[in-house]
């Protein structure tokens, strides 16, 4: 595989500074100066490092961040424990004992980056969530320092042995290596595209620290080691390499394998991925009276030794287990949440096939009322035209040419009303908007909806003012909206047994208003009145178009339309249409001035 030109230039950069270490540890003999350029140098790796990684850490993905940022901890952790080595070679100028207290620094140094492991940072999908992993990252730092603890220590403080201490120390810290070794072969083997160069990359850092850290801890354990000798070379390199993996990221950041890492994210093997944190919390909390067990029945160890481990096991399953508890109450948490969002859009999801049912019952009726509309337009045609001869024949009597006259009346209205059905059913161009007198067309609205109020306990008011600048509309949408809005009102206070409608016509400065208020119950949810499909009535009473379909009229000539719950009980509906300026009076009116109608009480 051909490498890029970055790769190539951070190749020669490695070889370089291998170089130099090389050459300064042939050249130099073993002692201070080399000890000192040795511990100082390898201060300065993490940082190296930590360039190359945190650079990747500022991108809008968290999980991302927390990747590039626990990788970095690690390196950090690495470094805290470098500082005490060298305080003590280079400041104190004293040996490094064996056992060293800054072992476990070493130690630890792995446990963020298998943290990282879990952040995913390749899933273009993820629930986890910030929380877990937290908790995660507790859950891992608690159960290897337990390890520590009942592994190494005992030999440490409890029973003095440098060799079981070595011992111990190598098979553990390899044990832990070998973790987030194969975690990265894991992740490797999900992913595709940069992500999976990435991980190889990371894998191979991870596996050359592995080693070398090994090979150094034998060469301690024999006292073949010192600080600047050749055996520091593989370490310094696989910093560097981790570095690289840094830089490599950032320099490939800009392919996305979204397609690639989706089929990722249905696969068996990520599936199985996902649920390791909590398979790794079972597998903490199962440990520790399995290790308990062995304790008390092993046979060879010392009886401190013994009662040291049994009491680190005890001390350990309380914070495990309430870390445990905790990541567990975190999870049912985040599950009711998710089976509360389910719950929503599934609800959502059969109000949307209901209103889409609904819908597709209304273009059907419409689509029916068009074309019964066009069949109806045939004979109507016929009826007028025989009736304009019969009116317009001076043989006829007179009685029989009034009679015809009431035809030719009758079908010309019937004429209309299929107009109006067509215009409403969208078959027909609607007609130009003309200069429209409001007060005509509301007065229409109130009689047509009068007729069949004669045997309720329902009044209808109309006050229209005498002084109205004219509109410019479509007569018809207008008469539709009006008389929708009287028809909800008196079907309101026909459920409190009857009422008084008012409709007042005014002029508020450049716009024509019409009021509605009425005595009725008043309206449930003023907010939603005009949403589509939104009825308080029945089943098979309403569909909760009707306000909707007034509202988008209104808006079409550019008006408002809102509503509101009065007071003193029941609703009123407020409509502002622009006036025309040209028909506005010459002279302004006073409100005590101004010439109100009431053209009847119904």
């Amino acid at each position: 595989m051909a490498f890029s030109r970055p790769t190539r230039w951070l190749v020669a950069v490695w070889l370089v500074v291998l170089g130099i270490y090389a050459a300064v540890s042939l050249w130099l003999p073993a002692g201070q100066s080399r000890t000192a350029f040795a511990d100082v140098f390898q201060c300065l790796l993490p940082l190296l490092a930590n360039a190359g990684l945190l650079v990747n850490a500022v991108s809008p993905n968290w999980r991302r961040n927390a990747f590039w940022m626990l990788l970095a901890l690690g390196c950090t952790l690495w470094m805290l424990g470098q500082f005490q080595w060298t305080y003590l070679e280079v400041y104190r100028h004293s040996e490094v004992p064996n056992p060293f207290i800054g072992d476990i620094v070493f130690f630890l140094h792995t446990v963020p980056m298998i943290a990282a492991l879990a952040m995913r940072p390749h899933a273009v999908r993820s629930q986890r969530s910030l929380r877990l992993a937290y908790l995660d990252f507790l859950l891992l730092l608690v159960w290897w320092l337990y390890l520590y603890l009942f592994v190494v220590i005992p030999w440490q403080y409890v029973s003095p042995n440098s060799g079981l201490y070595d011992q111990n120390y190598n098979i553990i810290y390899s044990l832990e290596n070998l973790v987030f070794v194969a975690g990265v072969a894991l992740l490797w083997m999900t992913s595709q595209g940069r992500w999976r160069r990435i991980y190889a990359h990371l894998a191979g850092a991870g596996a050359m620290y592995m080693l070398a850290s090994l090979v150094i801890n034998l060469a301690i354990s024999s006292r073949e080691y010192a600080s600047g000798s050749l055996y520091d070379l593989p370490l310094i390199a696989s910093f560097l390499w981790l570095g690289t993996v840094g830089i490599i990221a950032f320099h490939s950041r800009a392919q996305e394998d979204s397609a690639a890492a989706s089929v990722e994210e249905e696969s068996e093997a990520r599936r199985s991925y996902e649920s390791w944190p909590s398979r790794l919390a079972m597998a903490a909390v199962l440990s520790l009276p399995l290790l308990g067990l062995w304790c008390a029945f092993a046979q060879g160890a010392h009886d401190d030794v013994r009662q040291f481990r049994i009491e680190i096991t005890l001390g350990a399953i309380l914070p495990l287990g309430f870390l445990v508890f905790l990541r567990q109450e975190l999870v049912d948490s985040d599950q009711a949440l998710l089976l509360r969002a389910s719950q929503d859009s599934i609800a959502n999801l059969q109000r949307l096939q209901t209103q889409f049912v609904q819908s597709e019952k209304l273009a059907s009726l419409g689509q029916l009322a068009a074309g019964a509309a066009h069949e109806i337009n045939n004979p109507l045609t016929a009826i007028l035209g025989y009736s304009d001869l019969l009116v317009d024949d001076p043989s006829i009597p007179e009685k029989p040419r009034s009679i015809a006259e009431k035809i030719r009346e009758q079908a010309r209205r019937t004429k209309t009303l299929v107009t109006n059905l067509l215009s409403f059913a969208r078959q027909m161009p609607a007609e130009h908007r003309s200069l429209l007198d409001v007060n005509t067309i509301v007065t229409s609205a109130v009689q047509l909806r009068r007729l069949d109020l004669r045997d309720k306990n329902i009044q209808i008011e109309l006050y229209t003012e005498s002084i109205l600048p004219g509109v410019r509309g479509d007569p018809n949408q207008l008469l539709q909206v009006f008389f929708n809005i009287i028809s909800n009102a008196v079907d309101a206070m026909e459920e409190v047994g009857g009422g008084t409608l008012t409709v007042r016509t005014l002029r508020e400065r450049a716009n024509v208003v019409i009021l509605f208020s009425d005595t009725g119950p008043g309206i449930r949810e003023p907010e939603l009145v005009f949403d589509p499909f939104y009825t308080t009535k029945p089943v098979g009473k309403g569909t909760g178009l009707g306000l909707s379909i007034c509202y988008g009229l209104v808006q079409e000539h550019n008006g408002q339309i809102t509503c509101a719950n009065r007071a003193e009980g029941g609703a009123i509906f407020r409509i502002e249409l622009p006036a025309i300026p040209a028909l506005f009076p010459t002279r302004e009116l006073s409100p005590a001035g101004r010439a109100i109608t009431k053209t009847g009480v119904y």
